[in-house]
């Protein structure tokens, strides 16, 4: 039986593995015990790569100068009081079910350096370039999947449809990479890779090759197993995936097409969207980790053309349809929800309509776990240039993120070669998250 259809290579940004390699490196890995977890908290996070601007999202400054303010108008939440830009309509009308943070600081302009602080809390030890995919420092989602492992047979730590820039394990070895879903989950007949059985043969027959396959290496490698012989081991990951794979559990989890009508049009129709709801029911059958990678928001030019476009829309109306979907399934109390990017935009509108990079002043999206809903925390100044009240850092988002996940931010890790490596420097929680 042909054995690469079990395989997913590394992506060039040193990133996810298939099924057969996670199991295998996880079962090599010398793993430190797992703690207990008394309150067993997933967590979604959208990763808006590029840097989303402030403005025209969540911290618009209808009063400043036009060249700060901008084209777009603002309109009213359902929270009393709050406005964001006109941009995010249905995020507008949920937002009575989820807090923004509005004080995020730090000084990393750059999308490489931006990327790695904000994806795993710690800066990188050396300046690195825009275009940069680094890892120094173990990712959220690796260290949940270092922490928590392999539940319901399915990763502790996936990403939709590619890896992040810093998304990585680093020290925590491959077998906490993410496992990749790639494809577009609105299109017609969506299969994920490495979790269906190939074109060419029938659950049924796959099935028969199987056991055939058990009844002759139980016959041909009893004296192999006495003699250690590595391919038993390889073997026994073959098996584990391929049992994987034709179980209905697996392959229901990845069957959007389960889903209603009326819950797929919540969404939104489109790849977006249904990475979304994709990502929901992951963590509904027990994913702990799952990130939504959506690029494209290094918005240089055309800004105000893009926010009143398709590329908000499916942000706005996947992202509204997410935390409305997780609150109506009584599950957004055991799912903690996060939208971010690397930093964001300058308060000044540049010659080509657009606004530049600006770590001096950002937004981050919460709901569930715990987060108080409907709520403002902190503030920038009246013309958006830096954050001004409850100031936060990186850190503190980290400190934070692992404070609901039920892990110790400042445990000490160790590498491979023994080195002692504190998961997060400093930082606080940030005391309005948590109820």
């Amino acid at each position: 039986m042909r054995r690469d259809f079990l395989k997913l290579g590394l992506t060039a940004a040193g990133g996810g593995l298939g099924f057969t390699d996670l199991l295998r490196a996880r079962a090599m890995a010398a793993q430190a015990p797992q703690p207990s977890m008394s309150r067993p908290v997933n967590c979604i996070l959208v990763w808006l790569d590029g840097g989303p601007s402030h403005y025209e999202m969540f911290d618009p400054k209808p009063d400043a100068p036009s060249e700060i303010r901008g084209s777009l108008g603002t309109i009213p939440t359902s929270v009393p009081g709050v406005r964001f830009s006109e941009s995010v309509p249905h995020l507008a009308k949920a937002a009575d079910k989820f807090t923004v943070l509005r004080s995020v600081t730090h000084k990393d302009p750059n999308h490489g350096g931006g990327n790695h602080y904000m994806m795993t809390g710690a800066p990188t030890p050396v300046p690195v370039g825009c275009g940069a995919f680094v890892t120094f420092h173990p990712s959220f989602g690796s260290v949940v999947s270092y922490k928590r492992g392999i539940k319901n047979g399915l990763p502790a730590y996936m990403t939709l449809p590619s890896i992040t820039r810093s998304g990585g394990p680093n020290f925590l070895g491959a077998e906490h990479a993410p496992f990749v879903a790639g494809g577009d989950p609105n299109a017609k007949g969506f299969k994920v890779r490495d979790v269906v059985l190939p074109s060419e043969i029938s659950d049924a027959r796959g099935l028969a090759r199987r056991d055939l396959r058990h009844s002759l290496d139980r016959m041909k490698r009893l004296n192999d197993a006495v003699a250690e012989d590595p391919a038993v081991s390889f073997d026994t990951f073959y098996g584990q995936a391929v049992d994987l794979i034709a179980s209905e559990p697996a392959q229901e989890a990845f069957d959007i097409s389960l889903e209603d009508e009326k819950t797929r049009d919540l969404y939104g129709r489109n790849d977006v969207g249904q990475r979304m709801l994709l990502a929901r029911r992951l963590v509904e059958v027990g994913v702990p980790f799952v990130t939504v990678n959506y690029g494209g928001w290094d918005h240089h030019r055309d800004l105000f053309k893009t926010c009143k476009g398709e590329f908000m829309n499916k942000f706005d109306q996947g992202m509204a349809g997410l935390i409305t979907d997780l609150d109506r399934r009584g599950l957004l109390e055991s799912t903690l929800v996060v939208a971010l990017g690397e930093f964001g935009r300058t308060p000044k509108i540049n010659k080509d309509s657009g606004r530049d990079h600006w770590p001096g002043a950002m937004n981050i999206l919460f709901a569930g776990a715990g987060v108080p809903r409907g709520g403002i925390v902190g503030a920038t100044d009246p013309k958006g240039y830096y954050a001004s009240d409850n100031i936060y850092s990186p850190e503190d988002f980290a400190v934070t993120l692992y404070n609901k996940l039920g892990i110790d931010p400042h445990q000490v890790l160790h590498t491979s070669s023994g080195r002692p490596v504190q998961l997060i420097n400093g930082g606080r929680p940030i005391r309005e998250l948590f109820a």
